[in-house]
């Protein structure tokens, strides 16, 4: 990608992102110690995708990591039918930083299943 190509004023920048964030996601998938950032590299592409439509669509979003705040704003203009519940749950797993008392962590300080993490990834697939 372009260096002018990659800004968040541009949707194709996000979309390439998340793309490289499910490419990540699926090259791991099958190790279940790494269950924890697959989760999380789904939700920065769910994340990516949704700030995508919104960019192209014109419509302003402060910066968050909020799936919810965000998803709410597509809904505003287009249902996209998703799975609210796994949506939820999927924006549980952020994290401000990347350090190892939290990385991939529900709030609860557990990790996903490798179960949790294959319906992440297909979660984010869909979006």
């Amino acid at each position: 990608m372009e260096s002018n190509e990659n800004n968040a004023a541009n949707p194709n920048a996000w979309v390439f992102f998340a793309d490289n964030n499910i490419n990540v996601a699926e090259n791991i998938i099958e190790d279940a110690e790494l269950a924890g950032e697959v989760a999380f590299n789904s939700q920065q592409a769910v994340e990516k995708y949704i700030k995508a439509f919104l960019t192209k669509n014109n419509i302003p979003f402060k910066k968050t990591h909020d799936l919810i705040e965000l998803y709410l704003k597509v809904k505003a203009i287009k249902d996209w039918d998703i799975d609210e519940i796994i949506l939820e749950s999927l924006n549980d797993l952020y994290i401000e930083t990347r350090y190892p008392s939290n990385i991939g962590f529900f709030p609860d300080h557990s990790l996903p299943t490798i179960e949790d993490a294959m319906a992440y990834l297909d979660f984010a697939r869909k979006v």
